[in-house]
């Protein structure tokens, strides 16, 4: 189906204007509120040709159609749904609270806000790691090279993300705690100013950028909660005046006093146990880590990994852990060939092999959702070839100078390519080699190709 069908197609499967409250998408899905939704409802979604896989979150349905595909089915499923009526305040508003209410536990809303500070940076690290890594791949090919003024320049333009990471960090962390944006960037760069190097108190030496950003994440929230309750304490006819400056200045004092050494000592923790288990436990602790992986991402657990992944790369240049977990993804690929192999069921072969593009470029969603998962035991597959790719990254300690990419893309950005690919190769083979031992229910033919 071309995009305008399929749009059209699952417009009408999910009920149209008097199901569908909301439609929105993500990189490979359309997420869609509905006030109704049974058995039957999914099983038509998921038969429908174009669909790779569906994911009912109970709040919400996710309908897995893969890059690109999921951003113009949303708007032609919007342009429907905006030439309807507006649902009445009660049609259903009150049941889909009550649900989101239900799963609001501490732990998914801070996963949530996490993932609201570093998600809107991942272009910037896409294209700035990938720049990095092929200036890397180039000066490694031809040293010289590094003496050119244009390559110099490039290397400056690979570097800039990460060198404003922490204003980027403490604007978007401001907003999402409900401050405003741009003190929470001021106080990212009081914290990281270089001329905090010049000032001595009572006898130490400032350090400027200390804590990385875990202590940027700390000194937004404090000032982001100050900000909001000096709105409440100052006059109105001060407000403008005193609340930002008094937000700033305390939660400035806090940073450099408390919040900066106590980021310190976590950032420090964090990167000290996380390259200590992996350079002890080298081979072990990769395969477990990147085992357990996937199940991990199914549970949003993987959230949390972000802000390490970024202090890690603060810290050391790159992260160890992210060559690791990303063998989970390359398990995928290995376990949906697999499928592909021995399946008679023309249309999951069609799914594996227009999923497999986007799973070989470190996108797994419509694999794990539309042929692993599903399946049962090729998910276990997965998971297994995954872990013994982990243990050869793990092993060799390979670390990635990026975030937000995985697969072959993420091999431009590691330290050493040759040895990131052949965990991915092991990973595939391993992958199949799981699933074809461990073997599936082979779905009947439920429509033609």
């Amino acid at each position: 189906m071309k995009h305008d069908e399929l749009g059209k197609k699952l417009f009408a499967i999910l009920g149209g204007r008097e199901n569908i409250t909301h439609a929105y998408n993500c990189m490979t899905r359309l997420r869609v509120q509905l006030k109704q939704k049974d058995e039957a409802l999914l099983a038509a979604v998921k038969n429908v040709p174009g669909v790779m896989g569906i994911h009912d979150a109970e709040e919400e349905l996710h309908i897995i159609l893969g890059p690109g595909t999921a951003t113009q089915v949303t708007a032609v499923v919007n342009e429907l749904l905006g030439d309807s009526p507006k649902p009445k305040i009660g049609d259903g508003k009150e049941l889909h609270q009550q649900i989101r209410q239900r799963n609001a536990t501490p732990a998914k809303l801070m996963l949530k806000k996490i993932a609201g500070i570093f998600v809107p940076l991942i272009p910037g690290f896409i294209a700035c790691g990938l720049l990095t890594g092929i200036l890397g791949v180039m000066a490694k090919i031809s040293p010289e090279v590094t003496a050119s003024p244009i390559w110099q320049l490039a290397a400056v333009a690979g570097n800039a993300v990460f060198w404003g990471m922490n204003l980027f960090v403490g604007y978007n962390a401001a907003k999402v705690f409900g401050g405003t944006p741009i003190l929470g960037g001021a106080l990212a760069a009081l914290i990281s100013h270089p001329g905090l190097a010049n000032v001595t108190i009572a006898g130490d030496k400032l350090v400027p950028g200390r804590g990385g950003v875990i202590a940027v994440i700390l000194v937004a929230f404090i000032g982001a909660w100050l900000e909001k309750h000096l709105h409440r304490l100052v006059p109105t006819i001060f407000d403008l005046f005193l609340t930002p400056l008094l937000s700033f200045l305390l939660a400035g004092m806090a940073a450099i006093f408390v919040l900066q050494p106590l980021g310190g000592m976590i950032s420090t923790a964090i990167g000290t146990a996380a390259t200590g288990a992996v350079g002890s436990g080298g081979a072990v602790v990769g395969f477990i880590l990147a085992g357990m992986w996937l199940p991990l991402v199914m549970m949003g657990i993987h959230q949390a990994l972000t802000p390490i992944h970024a202090d890690l790369i603060a810290q050391y240049g790159v992260t160890i852990l992210l060559p690791i977990l990303a063998m989970a993804g390359a398990g995928q690929v290995g376990a949906a060939v697999a499928v592909y192999v021995k399946s008679k069921n023309q249309f999951l072969r069609k799914t594996v092999a227009s999923a497999l593009p986007v799973g070989l470029m470190g996108v797994g969603e419509p694999l794990i959702y539309g042929v692993t998962l599903p399946l049962g035991r090729p998910f276990i597959g997965a998971c297994i070839g995954g872990a013994f790719g982990g243990a050869v990254q793990a092993h060799f300690m390979v670390g990635a100078s990026a975030m937000g990419i995985s697969g072959l893309p993420l091999a431009g950005t590691t330290n050493n390519i040759p040895i990131y690919l052949l965990g991915i190769l092991i990973a595939y083979i391993a992958g199949f080699i799981a699933t074809y031992l461990l073997g599936f229910d082979d779905p009947a033919e439920e429509r033609e190709s």
